[in-house]
Parts: C-alpha cells; structure tokens; sequence
C-alpha cells in the first residue's frame, strides 16, 4: 500500500507539474498574442528630449541668439565709442596740462573724473540692461518649449518626457528609440514658421 501511495503521489506531483509549466507557456504566448493584437499597449509612456540638438535645430532660438548677439555687438560699441572719447579727452588735457592754470587744471581734472564715474555707471547699467534682456528671452525660450511638450505628450500619450543636455547630465543614458527631439524641434519649426507670418 506504501509502494502504490509513493506512485500515485509521483503521478500526482507530475502532472501538476506539467500542468504548471502548461499553464506558464500558455500565459506567455497569451501576453505575445495581445502585444502583436494592441501594440499601443506597448507604447512608452516616458522619452526624452535632448535639448543641446534641439536648440541646435529650433528657428526661433536661432533667430533669439542672433537678436541678442546685435543687441550685445551695439551696446558694446556704444560703451566703446563713450571710452574713446573720454580717453581723447584725457589725452588733449595731459597735452595741455602743464601749460593751463592750476585752478583750470583742477576743474579740469574734477570734470573727468565724473566722466569717468559716469562712463562706468553707464557700462554697468548696459551691462545688467543685456543680461535682463537675456534672462527675460530665455524665460521666453523655456515657456515655449515647455508648453508645446506639455501638448505634444498630450497628444503622443506620453506621461513623462524629460530633457537630456552635456551641460546638465540628468540623464545618463536613454534609449534611441525614446529620443523624441526630431519630431519636437521640426514641430516646434512649424510652429514657428506659423506665427512668424
């Protein structure tokens, strides 16, 4: 009676083995099946933009360097020619110096020394003028492409896109297949290109 005991509970444990490693199978041919029937199941819900190439490839980032870069070249020019003239005219008093009156002399040289204060307050003003120029333009920049991403994973179903950049590693490392920077940077294009007109 023990010996047909010991078989029937090896027959048993057999097939419930097999039937276990049945069951496995099937559940894995399951999961391929409704995969290849609904691939959107599959979708990412989470890809990366790598914002060095897309500000490398967006019109409007260009065209905003370039507006600020005129604006730069002008106030430095500004700022050069106001030098310029002031160190003419501490050239013109150190040639005339020694023959002026000492009174004239000492207004003379009071006069340039507000000039030169004044030369100084004046670069500093243009100096932090650009830089909030250039703050306000790329908080402008951010605000665009952040509310077009923010429709684009609307659109795309996209729960979470995030931005890669050399300069502000955050992501080490994403698959190609995530990389959506091509299609935001051409439709960011578009946009652009619509509202230009």
């Amino acid at each position: 009676m023990k010996t047909t005991a010991s078989i029937f509970t090896k027959i048993t444990l057999g097939v419930l083995l097999a039937g276990s490693i049945a069951a496995c199978n099937k559940t894995k041919t399951d999961d391929k099946a409704a995969a290849t029937a609904n691939p959107a199941s599959n979708k990412e819900t989470i890809v990366f933009v790598n914002s060095d190439s897309l500000l490398n490839k967006y019109t409007y980032f260009k065209d905003m360097s370039k507006r600020l870069e005129d604006k730069a070249s002008a106030a430095k020019s500004d700022v050069g020619s106001r030098g310029q003239a002031f160190q003419r005219e501490v050239a013109e008093y150190q040639k005339n110096a020694t023959t002026m009156p000492a009174d004239q002399r000492q207004k003379t040289e009071q006069r340039l020394q507000r000039e030169q204060q004044d030369l100084q307050g004046y670069q500093q003003n243009a100096t932090a003028q650009f830089q909030n120029e250039q703050a306000s333009e790329n908080s402008k920049l951010y605000d665009k492409i952040a509310d077009f991403v923010k429709g684009y994973a609307k659109e795309k179903g996209y729960k979470l896109v995030l931005t890669y950049s050399k300069a502000n590693p955050t992501v080490l490392y994403g698959d190609p297949g995530l990389d959506v920077t091509a299609d935001v940077a051409k439709r960011l294009n578009d946009a652009y290109a619509k509202d230009k007109k």
